[in-house]
């Protein structure tokens, strides 16, 4: 457990930065689209929903990755 709070708290390389955001991005959309005031298509809302689990994913596993030298 320690070594996952270490990792969490460790440096994250820039290109994983960069997923994380596009990452946090599709989960907006994704909220976005499922918030809507509107009524939509239920593809739409199907998308909406994938976009939201997948940019949570990927933000996730971008937080924790860090550098070799940094968890040790």
């Amino acid at each position: 457990m320690k070594k996952i709070i270490n990792r969490a708290k460790a440096p994250t390389p820039k290109f994983f930065k960069v997923l994380r955001n596009i990452g946090l991005a599709l989960a907006a959309v994704g909220g976005t689209i499922l918030a809507a005031p509107v009524a939509l298509p239920v593809a739409v809302v199907s998308i909406g929903g994938y976009f939201a689990v997948a940019g949570g994913v990927i933000s996730a596993v971008s937080q924790l990755t860090s550098t070799k030298d940094a968890v040790e």
